[in-house]
């Protein structure tokens, strides 16, 4: 994750709040005849902003508008994408249609919001952008039967670094938001695709998922079971936005892989594993193992290198504890995988 920059952070919007507000443009352009310079949207929570257009075209029949997205401070792959949508009347009584334009994807996978074949525009942005087309349709007394198609120039190579792939949206990213604000470093989103994750492998009956503390401790334990992409659930540091929803929604069988430091921090009972949110207390550990040295170690992999594998061995199972407890009640059979930095395994347990 990025660093958090110094000061007050400056918030900003989701695609979804820009897709509403290009919606909103093109249908003024289609229905009034000339485009707004900017345009205002209403969000869900009341919010009223105001944005300028980076993008007008319009044809026979047709009007399109882009938005720039400004996601504020917030370290988003999609900042400074271009967010299209291009609005056309539809079938008299068909009411809005959806579609996937350039690097929007489609949902090819059970489980997400939006069913298989379905573009990837969640139901928030949906609702959005209806709210738009009935209100500029009673302002131009038009009906409210259009064909609203979503693009995002680039897209399909952003969505890369997303984990749209593995969550089964193909051909780009998603048109997300729940509030239409980006809050910067608030992790919301990095859960919220954890929480799909999940959602995607419980409709496939995955039997045996994966949360990893990061990319070396992933490829060591995809490799170790030889789980398909979607077993593999982008934990990151977020143990505990994992196992909440894992308590709901449980699966057979959870494996958590990770580090020797932060799994280290899970068995003392952090489900935050970030370094500026939760730390190791080796006075704990040296007890755990029974070597007093260990208390004066800096890191989790010194420690280690103290007390031999034995140490590895004792985090494996604390943490199993920690994670059992976590599920109590879900009958989630849980093992743990704890990796060096070249990622060999010191120790498993469960």
């Amino acid at each position: 994750m990025s660093r958090k920059p110094e000061g007050e952070l400056r918030r900003g919007w989701t695609t979804g709040a820009c897709a509403t507000a290009a919606t909103k443009a093109a249908l003024i352009r289609l229905w009034g005849g000339a485009f707004p310079s900017e345009v205002g949207i209403t969000l869900p929570r009341g919010e009223t902003p105001e944005f300028p257009l980076a993008h007008a075209q319009a044809g026979e029949g047709w009007a399109e508008a882009g938005i720039t997205k400004d996601a504020g401070d917030d370290p988003d792959v999609t900042h400074g994408a271009l967010i299209v949508a291009r609005v056309r009347a539809g079938a008299p009584g068909g009411g809005i249609v959806f579609r996937a334009g350039e690097g929007v994807g489609t949902v090819t996978k059970p489980g997400l919001p939006i069913p298989p074949g379905e573009p990837a525009i969640n139901p928030v942005p949906r609702e959005m952008m209806r709210g738009v087309v009935a209100e500029v349709a009673a302002q131009y007394g038009q009906a409210p039967d259009v064909e609203i198609t979503v693009s995002i120039p680039g897209g399909a190579e952003i969505a890369l670094k997303t984990w749209n792939p593995r969550l089964g949206i193909a051909g780009g990213l998603s048109i997300l938001g729940t509030t239409g604000v980006v809050r910067p470093f608030s992790c919301a989103a990095w859960i919220a695709s954890i929480h799909r994750g999940i959602d995607v492998a419980r409709a496939e009956g995955t039997p045996h998922v994966a949360g990893c503390t990061g990319a070396t401790s992933e490829r060591t334990v995809q490799t170790l079971y030889g789980l398909p992409d979607h077993a593999m659930l982008d934990m990151g540091d977020f143990a505990g936005g994992m196992l909440k929803y894992l308590r709901k929604h449980p699966v057979p069988r959870l494996t958590v892989g990770g580090g020797v430091g932060k799994l280290a921090k899970l068995s003392q009972g952090a489900l935050d594993l970030h370094s500026s949110r939760s730390t190791i207390v080796y006075e704990r550990l040296a007890q755990l193992c029974g070597n007093e040295a260990v208390a004066s170690a800096e890191t989790a992999l010194r420690a280690v290198e103290i007390a031999g594998p034995v140490l590895a061995q004792k985090i494996a199972e604390a943490a199993k504890a920690v994670v059992d407890d976590q599920l109590k009640g879900t009958g989630t059979n849980v093992d743990i995988v704890v990796i060096d930095r070249a990622g060999v395994i010191l120790a498993q347990a469960g």
